[in-house]
């Protein structure tokens, strides 16, 4: 065996170049911020956020990979501040049907995510992480239907949402136990 690759045991992966390309855009991004806490007199936040990024960027120039290399997401991917990020829904086909299993509770979460998220970004303002970590988050809703292709919302207790989307079409099951006979 001439040649054998251990990958980390981790789903960010992407070619070397990318990676490349990512470093010099950080380098660029942890410039302007350490310079912008300089500027403020925040002179530890400077050295946190230097001493981290510089570690991480080291570790990605050597192995490909650092820990928290998800909150450099927005320069693995080449996305612009803001947008949203990639997700498995991007690889569905356009006329795939999507089925959201108790949908009232996955809409309701959605929203607890983006919020939770945007609570974590304020590790920013102390220098533990770029601005851009804030791009490594979920879809928030309305980026979410954007994407959505045929669906399908399955629900036993429909909210307001729901119905309003119903379309035309809408049906109603009876689950009930072998012991029970009304609905």
């Amino acid at each position: 065996m001439q040649r054998y690759t251990v990958f980390p045991s981790s789903h960010y992966v992407t070619g070397r170049q990318k990676v490349l390309n990512a470093i010099e855009a950080i380098k660029v991004e942890l410039a302007q911020q350490k310079e912008f806490f300089v500027t403020q007199m925040k002179l530890i936040e400077a050295q946190r956020i230097e001493q981290r990024t510089r570690f991480d960027l080291e570790m990605m120039s050597e192995i490909g990979f650092c820990k928290g290399i998800e909150n450099y997401s927005r320069h693995l991917s080449g996305r612009n501040a803001g947008d949203p990020p990639p997700t498995l829904i991007d690889y569905l086909p356009s006329n795939a049907l999507m089925f959201i299993d108790e949908s009232t509770l996955r809409s309701r979460r959605r929203a607890a995510c983006t919020r939770g998220s945007r609570a974590q970004g304020k590790s920013g303002e102390y220098g533990f992480r770029l601005p851009s970590a804030l791009d490594n988050r979920p879809l928030r809703f309305d980026e979410f239907e954007k994407l959505l292709p045929q669906t399908t919302f399955v629900s036993a207790t429909p909210s307001e949402y729901e119905r309003t989307h119903a379309g035309q079409v809408s049906s109603r099951s009876c689950d009930r136990p072998a012991s029970s006979t009304r609905c």
